[in-house]
């Protein structure tokens, strides 16, 4: 069953250490593909575009900051792309979703570990499902470089950053029309 995420009600949001605190943002999720068997999640193909030139920090200038050369350069790379390679569950309704994450023009491996909310109809009578992810990956690892050296010998902006996205997907009607 192929499953369109919803960009209205989806979320990427982030957390990196800053000095001595943490900085809290998001950014769209622009859209994605979920194809699944239901007999079979572990067999589930994800797609899943994030748009950068989104990021929200509550702050403006660190924002630009984030959007510019020093770190996403939006200009040349546009988009955030995860493309799931694997799917295993590790208890009921979660799953360990194996992929490739491509940020800053570099590819890396990367895993999620998924959770199902469930799925039912909205008022429209469109069939939604939800999940729930996390991960970490360390910046460096897509040359987001810049960096800081504070007096205390320490650095400004902290290397891993942790991921919680909050994906809602909606059945694709003529994909569903189709098979039946």
């Amino acid at each position: 069953m192929k499953w369109n995420i919803d960009p209205t009600h989806s979320q990427a949001e982030f957390s990196v250490r800053h000095m001595f605190t943490k900085v809290r943002g998001h950014i769209v999720v622009a859209s994605g593909v979920v194809d699944v068997d239901e007999s079979d999640p572990t067999k589930a193909v994800i797609v899943a575009r994030l748009d950068p030139s989104t990021v929200n920090t509550g702050v403006p200038v660190r924002d630009d900051h984030l959007r510019s050369l020093d770190f996403f350069d939006i200009q040349r790379y546009p988009e955030i792309v995860f493309h799931s390679t694997a799917v295993s569950q590790t208890a009921a309704d979660h799953y360990a979703v194996v992929g490739v994450l491509s940020m800053h023009g570099i590819d890396r491996p990367v895993t999620l570990q998924a959770r199902a909310g469930g799925d039912g109809i909205d008022p429209f009578g469109n069939r939604r499902a939800g999940v729930s992810a996390r991960t970490t990956v360390n910046r460096k690892d897509f040359g987001l470089n810049w960096n800081r050296v504070l007096e205390s010998g320490g650095l400004l902006v902290g290397d891993e950053i942790d991921i919680n996205l909050e994906i809602e997907a909606v059945l694709d009607q003529v994909a569903r029309d189709t098979a039946a």
